[in-house]
């Protein structure tokens, strides 16, 4: 009976060692793809709220990106790093989005295209009590948007979230 708890013990630690090493090979992963890179650029990249509530509910803030080259570049896809962030692109044509996270349900694609000098808003949405009373404490959520050649350009909302 020991011999087979210890067994259970060691095969549980194995897998949440793997589990916590796969977690923090992600979050480097992803924070190494943090450079400007590309023609797509925005006005600011990253936006503080301060301190909100989760009695007060949702926030947002809108973030301008411009193509600063001289190219058309096309946004296919614009997704979020958490269920509790929704991104809009506001395009000529009107309000494109929602959009989320991937993989939690349908993302709709962005297709926009800007040309030489235009400018886009992206409206971002945070809602603080998505996570529920859990949910305070400090945030840190991205907006990705993703061209057609692959090249990628991240905006980041942080927060100090209160009941």
């Amino acid at each position: 009976m020991k011999k087979t708890l210890l067994i259970s013990t060691v095969i549980v630690l194995g897998i949440l060692s793997l589990m916590f090493w796969g977690r923090s090979r992600q979050t480097i992963t992803t924070h190494s793809n943090t450079r400007p890179s590309y023609s797509l650029v925005a006005s600011e990249q990253v936006f503080n709220f301060g301190t909100i509530s989760m009695k007060d509910g949702l926030v947002n803030h809108t973030f301008t990106i411009t193509n600063s080259s001289d190219k058309d570049v096309f946004i296919e896809k614009v997704y979020t790093s958490c269920m509790c962030t929704t991104a809009y692109l506001e395009s000529p044509s009107g309000e494109k989005g929602p959009f989320g996270m991937e993989g939690m349900g349908y993302l709709p694609p962005a297709n926009e295209a800007l040309t030489a000098g235009e400018s886009r808003d992206i409206k971002v949405v945070y809602d603080p009590n998505a996570h529920g009373p859990a949910g305070v404490g400090s945030i840190d959520r991205v907006i990705y948007l993703i061209d057609s050649s692959g090249k990628e350009l991240q905006l980041e909302i942080q927060a100090i979230v209160t009941p």
